[in-house]
């Protein structure tokens, strides 16, 4: 449930009044509301106002207005009724003096008041009004509402408070006398039948906020303390503002029923330990079960025969680090399903998982350009084209921004900053100092881009005022101060990886001391390595404990973040046996990791990453335990299987974009020519064949040469993607 404030209550009424109806129970939604949009002055006159009268809260924008009504019998309550009714509201007209929402309650009178004919008078009450406050006639139920309408998710802006349950036990005896629990309860029965009768909105969850909670109480046990009453009209302000904040604001999607449609609905998450925990033995088990051997990989010529089991893989082999990716993922996708956020510990692990990622980014991509000494633009052009491809296109499909897929755009900020390092003066690589000196000034540049807080807002307001995007600055420093270091780790350890392996396997350095000593001392040092492994995993837990909340210890994550993931590293590779096998379905899902970290936003956790996608197929009840598990296990199964043909799809869109040669040879055809007769054919026919033949052949050869260009030129198709960006960015 979203939080209202001051700017959102005016944002969504534009103007409008908010009238609130019936007695002191109402009245206090009336003053919770007037203290969102200014707390000092609604405290003021709070102290001057009276018991049983009309009261108006006049704010810059909104004004709120109380009608003392507490038998909800009265004209002025008609005449609101009507107002809206008759249709003051209408989304074409000037809404200054219309009412954007309407909230009545009442009933405890008829129960204090009345002995006999309590409940006879309170259904004439609701005789009275129910015609008015159903479905206004001609607005179409929600399901057949536009997405995102000002009508979406209930159909109407008139609501009904429930008769307030008291807290018996601190009624006054006067009051207990009266105000019975089967007095109480028939009400509530009786609003119950008449609203599924009338099609009347009552807000039934502020019985549920205030059940069997003496805290919600104030002294007199008839009225809820002042934060029970705000978030009783946040419960309101959500269900009449929530879509047409979204409409108004777009993206991010944190205000909405559904999932951006009314098809579906959205389920709140709710942390449990036993839900998580059960979730993460699943995942456990099937990881254990799909244990095999690593194999060694095909040439490319080979088309037949198994693969066949290699004698021992190397450090951060690829089934290796496809299962840490698929795994991590797993752990990743629990955690935000299970909105496991909340406890630190699980916060302080996840954290410790999406800096692996960055570090396997690291080590990978510098293994490569130190072993290859590739920096063609091809090699750049492949690894963000396929890194960014899906990140890019959602945008424009769902309404969202590319930085709301914040893994892609962090994976790629920091591939080009590992490119330029790398780059810069890479005939020099094969110098360790040298190399060392260039990371050291790297780490420094990055660091003061970062660190600055005006870097970054330059840049974005230079693609905003040229490009139309829009991006969060605070959001993207935050992103990249959380892993500001473990990148640079990663490269260290490739250079130091490399370094070793050239030492023990190869003849290219000559025979001296150091050398000698790192060959004869190799396996006590591996034996050093891993025994401080299995001392630093432990240290760094109890370490961890010492931090009281995520902000703390997110100022120390990029300081620390290398020892659990050096330290699971070594012990990962420490000896054959766990070198060369590998848990299989991690590692398939490792290989469409990107695809599922980016889906999960809209399918599994209903477009915003707050509440969870519900099919509403197994229960009304979104939170019922049985349909959201139902929903788990049909919607896990979609999920996995669009990331797959994702993956699959991203990575042939590609291959087409880096080089689509391959693919016009590979679906090239020769062209069957069409039959003709031998008969001789008029003079007139054949000069009119020939003219149209020269004009298709001038039009074929610039075909060809645009074509070819484009093929020849991998330069040219990127320009064009990216100014059919740009287009799409002014347009949209």
């Amino acid at each position: 449930m979203h939080n209202y404030t001051r700017k959102d209550i005016e944002t969504c009424m534009e103007g409008q009044r908010i009238v609130y109806i019936g007695d002191s129970t109402t009245r206090q939604l009336f003053w919770a509301t007037a203290k969102k949009l200014n707390a000092t002055a609604a405290d003021e006159e709070m102290r001057q106002a009276g018991r049983h009268e009309d009261l108006t809260f006049e704010d810059d924008i909104v004004t709120v207005d109380f009608i003392w009504d507490p038998f909800l019998n009265s004209s002025s309550l008609r005449r609101e009724l009507l107002s809206y009714h008759n249709g003051t509201l209408r989304d074409n007209e000037d809404t200054s003096e219309s009412t954007g929402l309407v909230t009545i309650g009442g009933g405890l009178w008829y129960a204090r008041q009345f002995q006999s004919d309590w409940l006879d008078r309170f259904r004439d009450s609701l005789d009275y009004a129910a015609p008015l406050l159903g479905v206004k006639k001609g607005v179409a139920p929600a399901l057949y509402n536009p997405p995102m309408s000002k009508r979406a998710g209930t159909g109407q802006h008139v609501y009904t408070t429930p008769v307030q349950v008291p807290l018996y036990d601190l009624l006054s005896p006067a009051r207990a006398l009266t105000m019975t629990p089967a007095k109480i309860n028939t009400m509530n029965d009786l609003l119950y039948n008449t609203s599924v009768f009338n099609g009347i909105k009552v807000a039934w969850s502020h019985l549920l906020m205030t059940r069997e909670h003496e805290f919600a109480y104030e002294e007199s046990g008839l009225h809820v303390v002042e934060n029970v009453a705000s978030q009783k009209v946040d419960v309101i302000l959500n269900m009449r503002c929530n879509a047409d904040i979204t409409l108004k604001q777009g993206y991010p999607f944190d205000k909405t029923c559904c999932n951006r449609t009314q098809l579906f609905d959205k389920a709140r998450k709710h942390f449990a330990y036993q839900e998580f925990l059960v979730l993460g033995i699943v995942v456990l088990t099937l990881g254990v079960l799909s244990i095999r051997p690593s194999t060694s990989q095909r040439l490319p010529d080979a088309h037949f025969g198994p693969k066949q089991p290699v004698a021992d893989q190397p450090f951060l082999s690829r089934d290796q680090t496809d299962e840490w990716k698929g795994w991590m993922q797993f752990a990743i996708l629990i955690y935000h399903y299970t909105g496991a956020s909340k406890i630190l510990w699980i916060y302080q692990t996840v954290r410790i998982l999406v800096a692996s990622y960055l570090f396997m980014t690291g080590f990978g991509h510098t293994i490569f350009f130190c072993r290859k000494q590739d920096y063609s633009l091809r090699r750049c052009a492949s690894v963000l084209v396929r890194l960014n491809l899906l990140s890019c296109m959602l945008p424009y499909i769902m309404g969202t921004d590319y930085l709301f897929y914040y893994f892609a755009p962090l994976v790629s900020f920091w591939f080009v900053v590992i490119y330029l390092t790398m780059r810069v003066s890479h005939t020099y690589n094969a110098s360790v100092l040298f190399l060392l000196g260039k990371i050291g000034a790297s780490m420094l540049l990055v660091t003061s881009f970062v660190k600055s807080p005006t870097f970054f807002q330059q840049v974005f307001l230079v693609l905003e005022r040229t490009c139309q995007i829009k991006w969060n600055v605070k959001e993207w420093r935050f992103r990249l101060q959380l892993d500001l270091y473990i990148v640079y780790a990663g490269m260290l350890a490739a250079i130091l990886y490399i370094r070793i392996s050239d030492v023990l396997h190869t003849q290219r350095f000559p025979q001296h001391h150091r050398t000698d000593l790192l060959q004869r001392h190799w396996s006590k040092i591996r034996i050093l390595s891993v025994t401080a492994a299995l001392l630093v995993l432990p240290a760094f837990g109890i370490f961890c404990q010492n931090f009281s909340n995520k902000y703390e210890y997110n100022r120390w994550v990029p300081y620390i973040s290398p020892l659990p993931i050096g330290s699971f590293i070594i012990l990962r590779n420490s000896n054959r046996y766990f070198r060369n096998h590998y848990a299989s379905i991690s590692a398939w899902l490792g290989r469409c990791s990107l695809e599922t970290f980016t889906l999960q936003f809209h399918i599994w956790l209903a477009a915003d990453t707050k509440g969870l996608l519900s099919l509403g197929a197994f229960g009304r009840k979104p939170t019922h335990n049985e349909g959201k598990h139902n929903d788990l296990a049909v919607l896990t199964v979609v999920f996995l299987w669009l990331s797959w043909l994702t993956a699959d799809a991203s990575s042939t869109i590609t291959d087409w974009i880096v080089d689509p040669k391959t693919f016009h040879h590979a679906n090239h055809q020769p062209v069957t020519k069409l039959p003709t007769t031998n008969g001789p054919e008029p003079q007139s026919l054949l000069d009119g064949l020939k003219i149209r033949a020269k004009c298709i052949g001038a039009f074929s050869r610039m075909v060809k040469r645009v074509s070819a260009l484009w093929v020849d030129r991998l330069e040219i198709r990127l320009i064009s993607i990216i100014i059919l960006m740009w287009i799409l960015n002014m347009l949209y």
